[in-house]
């Protein structure tokens, strides 16, 4: 049987995406924040790009990447 997960994740580029989420710590921080006044990663994303201008991981991946798993992303917040 093929197993088409990323490390556990639904494909690579939403593992990149939570991968540097948990380990940049100032994308921790402000991940945790907005968890902290009930936003999702929507609105994370929307203010990484339009308020930061950071559009991609260090590894080229988009924060708006359409192939992104949102509710998983959403999940991966909420336990930071």
């Amino acid at each position: 049987m093929f197993d088409n997960t990323y490390n556990g994740w639904p494909n690579f580029e939403t593992w990149n995406v939570s991968l540097w989420i948990q380990n940049d710590e100032a994308l921790y921080l402000i991940a945790k924040s907005f968890v902290a006044d009930g936003k999702d990663y929507l609105d994370f994303c929307d203010y990484l790009i339009e308020d930061l201008g950071h559009i991609r991981t260090p590894d080229g991946v988009k924060f708006d990447n359409p192939l992104l798993d949102v509710s998983r992303l959403n999940e991966m917040m909420e336990e930071l």
